[in-house]
C-alpha cells in the first residue's frame, strides 16, 4: 500500500485474535426468519426443502474451509467446529466470521431455486440474510456440551413446533389459543395432546427434525497433522484431499457417548 497523510487513519483499526489451541465454533443464525418463512410460505412445522437447502450450503462451507472438522444444523442456524490448531486468517475473528457468513449466505442464495423450486424467486426486497459470531472453548467437554445443548434445543423446539401446528392446522384453533394451550406444558404433556387429539406419535417423527443434521468429513488417507510441521507442498497436498473428501450427513444422537466413542478422531483433531 503507497504512503501517504491519509493512511493514519489505519490505526484505528482493531484486530481479535481467538484464544490459541481451542475449539473455534462459527454459528451462522438467520436474521428475521420468522417472517422470511411466512413470506415464501414454508411449510409448517418443518419445510424438508429448507432444512436441504440449509444443508447443502453448510456444505458448500465445508468443501471451502477445510479446518471445518464438523457441523451442526438445525432450522435456520449451523455451527460449524474449526479444529483446534486451526491457523485460518491467524484466528483474526472478524475474518472467521464474516467469511463465514458470507460464504453460507452466497450460498443459501445461489441453492435457493434448486430446493425452494422454479415457482418461488426471491424478491430483491426479502432476501435471506444470516449473522454470525466466533466462540471458542477452552476443553473437549466444554465443546461436547455445546452441541448437546444446540441438539437439546432442536427437540425442545420442534416438539413444541410440532404440537402448536397440529392444533393450528388440524385443530382449527388459532395461533394465540395453541399458545395459550401449550403455556406452562411439559414434553409429555405435548407429546398426550399430539396422540390423543391428532394420532401423531413424536417419535416416528422424522430424525432430521428431532435431531437435526451433523455433516462430518470422511478424511481417508489425509495426514490431520499440524499444518506447522508440514512444508508448503505437503499442505497442499492434504488441502486437494480434504477439499474432494466426502461430506457424511447424519441425524443421530451427539449427546450420549457411542457418538463420540465411535469417532474419537474428531476430538483427536
Amino acid at each position: 500500500m503507497a504512503n501517504s497523510r491519509f493512511e493514519y487513519v489505519r490505526s484505528f483499526e482493531r484486530e481479535n485474535y481467538l484464544l490459541p489451541d481451542t475449539w473455534i465454533v462459527i454459528r451462522v443464525d438467520g436474521r428475521g426468519f420468522h417472517r422470511f418463512s411466512d413470506r415464501y410460505n414454508f411449510e409448517k412445522p418443518n419445510d424438508l426443502r429448507a432444512l436441504t437447502l440449509m444443508n447443502e450450503s453448510a456444505k458448500v462451507v465445508m468443501r471451502d474451509i477445510t479446518d471445518v472438522i464438523l457441523a451442526y444444523g438445525d432450522s435456520d442456524e449451523y455451527s460449524f467446529v474449526l479444529r483446534k490448531q486451526c491457523q485460518l486468517f491467524e484466528r483474526r475473528e472478524s475474518k472467521l466470521i464474516s467469511t463465514f457468513v458470507s460464504t453460507f449466505t452466497a450460498a443459501y442464495n445461489q441453492l435457493w431455486s434448486v430446493h425452494m423450486g422454479p415457482d418461488a424467486p426471491l424478491d430483491v426486497g426479502h432476501m435471506p440474510t444470516f449473522d454470525s459470531r466466533a466462540v471458542v472453548y477452552p476443553s473437549d467437554k466444554i465443546l461436547r456440551d455445546y452441541l448437546s445443548w444446540r441438539q437439546a434445543d432442536c427437540h425442545i423446539n420442534n416438539l413444541y413446533n410440532t404440537t402448536f401446528w397440529a392444533l393450528v392446522l388440524k385443530g382449527n384453533q388459532t395461533r394465540t389459543a395453541a399458545a395459550l394451550r401449550l403455556k406452562d406444558t411439559f414434553s409429555k404433556d405435548k407429546n398426550e395432546i399430539l396422540f390423543s387429539e391428532f394420532g401423531i406419535n413424536y417419535n416416528n417423527e422424522p430424525e432430521i427434525f428431532k435431531k437435526g443434521t451433523i455433516l462430518l468429513r470422511v478424511t481417508k488417507d489425509v495426514t490431520l497433522k499440524n499444518p506447522q510441521d508440514l512444508s508448503e507442498r505437503q499442505l497442499q497436498r492434504e488441502e486437494k484431499k480434504l477439499k474432494k473428501a466426502e461430506i457424511q450427513e447424519l441425524h443421530i444422537d451427539l449427546i450420549g457417548d457411542d457418538f463420540w466413542n465411535e469417532r474419537p478422531w474428531i476430538l483427536n483433531n
